[in-house]
Order: C-alpha cells, then sequence, then structure tokens
C-alpha cells in the first residue's frame, strides 16, 4: 500500500492527497506532528535520499536552528533534529511499490502510478 507522510496544514500534502484520492489510488496518511516519526524511519529516509534532497532549506525551521544543527543536518547527523522539528523534512515524503518519493508534482505522480 502507498503511504504518504506530512503535515496536514501544509499546500503540498493537500494537492498530494487530493491527487491520489482523485486518482483512485489507495494509501495511508501518516501526519509527522500527530503520529510521529521514528529513528529507524527518518534514518531509511536519509540513506535513500541523502540530506541535500530530504531536509528542506527552505523552511522557515531551517533558518531558525543554529548553523551546527544546519551543518549536523548536511552531513547526515541531525536525525533527532529532524524527529524534533519534522517540519524541517521535505513534504510530502511518498513510499510506495519500495521506493521513496519527496515533493509533489502531478507528472511525477503520473509516471509512479
Amino acid at each position: 500500500m502507498t503511504k504518504i507522510y506530512g503535515i496536514k496544514n501544509c499546500d503540498t500534502v493537500r494537492k498530494a492527497l487530493k491527487w491520489l484520492t482523485t486518482n483512485n489510488i489507495d494509501h495511508s496518511y501518516h501526519d509527522f506532528r500527530e503520529d510521529g516519526l521514528t529513528q529507524q524511519q527518518v534514518a531509511a529516509w536519509m540513506t535513500e535520499m541523502g540530506p541535500d534532497k530530504l531536509v528542506n532549506k527552505r523552511s522557515t525551521s531551517w533558518k531558525q536552528i543554529s548553523e551546527s544543527q544546519q551543518q549536523a543536518l548536511l552531513n547526515g547527523e541531525g536525525i533527532d533534529t529532524l524527529i524534533e522539528i519534522p517540519t524541517l523534512i521535505k513534504r510530502p515524503v511518498l513510499e510506495t511499490r519500495g521506493k521513496i518519493y519527496l515533493g509533489f508534482k502531478p507528472a511525477e505522480y503520473e509516471s509512479i502510478f
């Protein structure tokens, strides 16, 4: 089954969820804030995607953390920070067919499904 991760007040997550529903893609939704994240989960994403893709450097949260925290994240060492401040993760995270995708672009979703 397809699983999508994000936060409910994120416009991009809402667009992705709407696209999945409109296209009758069976999926479940996991809210970073309400449902939390595990070290294992975030570590797997970090390993597969790398910090350059996983960390949302355009977020307000990124600008609010210290330079040492930013550097740790870019070095792939800030898993605890991502769990504590999940808005630092690029959204949505889509897990389907054994692969992970970040962000939402309708054309990409069409090619996936």
